[in-house]
């Protein structure tokens, strides 16, 4: 079997390693150094280049280095083959510890001290009362972080495109439910799979329904959010403020204006990295199912992309 890395703008040194590891006996290869292409049937791939995949004319499995598959082009793949994604404790995990504090630190308003502290302003005043998060998207992150804000005593609501049963929150599926909810939102937390139907949701149309106290998170992906839509909503008040951890350009270029403004709190994509052992243990029992002809784990509706 030979299996092939495609990750662009990584060092897989490590990862490589573990692989090896986990697999004796599969070839491992990295693009563009890959010697035999017609002899992969498995690639872990991040934004590979799209010129690769039809030079593989036996490939099975692609799997994604991380949880999403927006990076990978579906509609270059051959109908066959099978598209997997990473499913990472540690990863849901740190999701859920990135959520929490970002949605406490707009409630106690700490990105208004910070902004206070650079002029020397002693301005005391009480934490935000409001408790509503609305999380776009609710797959297995989501989740996770909706129990960890639960505990904390968040009130918890959540919109997705099929209709989950999670204890303690309010679920919703249609987007006339999800108007009603956007008038109470206090926090909406962005955890959607990019897709045709959810590029551009977050716009001016969804934002002028939000409370002006309310606070943005986008941990899901930069092209969710119609950028000059947010600038303006933030400008004019519509609403209060934003946490952003992705981009549609990454990293973010230097003269974009989310960097200088005073509403805005910038991560560069750190919400929750993959693990490489992890990367690497799910990659390795897949490509064994592939080998003795087993279910693969963790596979992606191409019909739906997530």
């Amino acid at each position: 079997m030979h299996l092939l890395l495609a990750i662009s703008n990584r060092d897989c040194t490590k990862l490589i390693s573990a692989l090896k590891e986990n697999l004796p006996g599969v070839v491992i290869s990295q693009w563009p150094e890959c010697d035999q292409p017609e002899d992969i049937e498995f690639v872990v791939a991040w934004q590979a280049p799209a010129d690769m995949w039809s030079k593989l004319p036996n490939l099975k499995v692609v799997s994604s280095f991380g949880a999403g598959v927006d990076s990978i082009d579906l509609d270059l793949l051959a109908k066959d083959v099978v598209v997997t994604r990473i499913v990472d404790q540690y990863l849901a995990n740190d999701m859920a510890e990135y959520v929490l504090t970002h949605v406490l630190a707009q409630k106690l308003r700490l990105r208004e001290y910070f902004n206070k502290q650079q002029n020397n302003l002693w301005q005391p005043k009480r934490a935000y009362t409001h408790n509503h998060v609305l999380f776009l998207g609710f797959g297995e992150l989501g989740q996770h972080c909706a129990k960890r804000l639960l505990l904390n005593d968040f009130t918890v609501s959540a919109f997705s495109q099929s209709l989950k049963e999670v204890e303690g929150v309010t679920c919703v599926n249609t987007q006339e439910q999800l108007e009603a909810l956007l008038p109470s939102a206090d926090f909406v937390v962005c955890l959607l799979p990019l897709t045709v139907k959810t590029e551009g949701i977050i716009n001016e149309a969804l934002l002028s329904q939000l409370p002006k106290h309310a606070a943005l998170i986008n941990v899901a992906r930069g092209q969710h959010i119609v950028d000059d839509d947010l600038i303006a909503a933030l400008n004019n008040q519509v609403i209060r403020a934003a946490t952003l951890d992705v981009f549609s350009s990454e990293p973010l270029p230097s003269e974009h204006p989310y960097w200088s403004h005073p509403a805005i709190t910038i991560t560069p994509h750190c919400a929750a990295l993959s693990s490489i052992d992890s990367v690497a243990e799910q990659t390795a029992k897949n490509a064994k199912c592939l080998q003795n002809g087993l279910e693969l784990k963790y596979r992606v509706d191409r019909t739906k992309g997530y």
